[in-house]
């Protein structure tokens, strides 16, 4: 949307995309440092503005590696496409919908171990499983203090955008983008789900990430110890984006679930802890263009993130920008090297 004003897997699977290659127009590759932990090693705009088979190819929200190493994207206007991991290049697209048939607003994706996708719509919200032809399958419970108001305290366009499975494919979080009503300004939610028998979900512990002021989380990506990959942004007319990307630790949090309201003086109260890896208006533009004002011509919307694999002591990071279905915004991937 547009911001407001399993181990096996990763070592294996995903490394099978670790030296994926864009089409041009493409930055030059090279050591292009955006802070000591980041660089980006090129993007590529060669998605923007086209199509597939009759489905527009944009509105890209989100991004998974397949058990094949080839690459999942969802898009909001509920179209599932599979991309060629060298090319980038649409190889299949199925349509998503709801129990009556009706469109998502696609946030958050996951190809979790048996190829099924778990998909976050931010709607109501909710989290669906679908088989990989885009037959849904089921829907997981969701809190209902998360719901949208007045079903429960959520904002609406401001609920589950980032959604991955944690280490060992038990537990699957979804990010929350903005805070709750009642809750402090800076304070968003992580929901989990506990795996259970059947393949079926039930909730599970949740916490609190100390957002920066003006922006929300539009994903999250898990790391093999437990760590996660946070990216937050924000937009401002006039100005464009910003993009951060952060490194954060939610083992030591504790589970917000029965705290009714999140102050930042709650007593007992441990929230996520994080560190910023980069801003990403620091990054070098590698002439990219951008066709509205932006701090960095590199930047746009940038909604979807995955961890495509390990290159030396660095993870390889793919990021993709949402356009609007906008003139005025371009559907962007970036290629990111990640020291942790």
């Amino acid at each position: 949307m547009r911001p407001r004003t399993l181990l096996a897997t990763f070592t294996a699977g995903l490394a099978a995309v670790a030296g994926l290659t864009a089409a041009a127009p493409a930055g030059a590759a090279g050591s292009h440092a955006c802070s000591p932990s980041v660089r980006i090693d090129r993007f590529s705009d060669a998605l923007d503005k086209t199509g597939f088979q009759g489905t527009f190819v944009g509105n890209l929200s989100a991004l998974a590696v397949d058990r094949d190493g080839s690459l999942a994207a969802v898009s909001d206007r509920s179209s599932l496409f599979r991309l060629d991991r060298t090319t980038l290049a649409p190889t299949s697209v199925v349509p998503l919908a709801d129990e009556s048939g009706a469109v998502l607003d696609s946030e958050g994706l996951v190809v979790d171990r048996d190829g099924t996708r778990l998909v976050s719509s931010e709607t109501e919200p909710s989290v669906r499983r679908y088989r990989p032809d885009g037959r849904l399958l089921d829907r997981l419970p969701v809190p209902g203090p998360l719901r949208v108001a007045p079903a429960g305290r959520a904002r609406a366009n401001g609920t589950f955008e980032g959604l991955t499975l944690l280490p060992g494919g038990h537990r699957l979080l979804a990010s929350m983008e903005y805070p709750l009503a009642g809750d402090a300004a800076d304070l968003v939610r992580f929901q989990t789900w506990q795996r259970t028998p059947g393949n079926r979900f039930r909730p599970a512990a949740q916490y609190a990430y100390p957002v920066d002021a003006g922006l929300g989380v539009p994903e999250v990506q898990s790391l093999p110890d437990g760590r996660l990959l946070v990216l937050e942004r924000g937009f401002t007319a006039g100005v464009g984006n910003t993009v951060r990307l952060y490194l954060a630790d939610p083992r030591h949090a504790t589970d917000t679930s029965g705290v009714e309201t999140l102050t930042g003086q709650d007593d007992g109260v441990r929230v996520i802890r994080k560190t910023l890896l980069a801003d990403l208006a620091a990054c070098p533009s590698l002439g990219a263009t951008a066709r509205q004002p932006q701090p960095n011509p590199l930047l746009d919307n940038i909604e979807g993130m995955a961890v495509t694999g390990r290159a030396g002591d660095r993870l390889n990071v793919l990021l993709v920008s949402d356009d609007n279905q906008s003139e005025k915004q371009i559907t962007r991937f970036y290629f990111l090297r990640v020291r942790l």
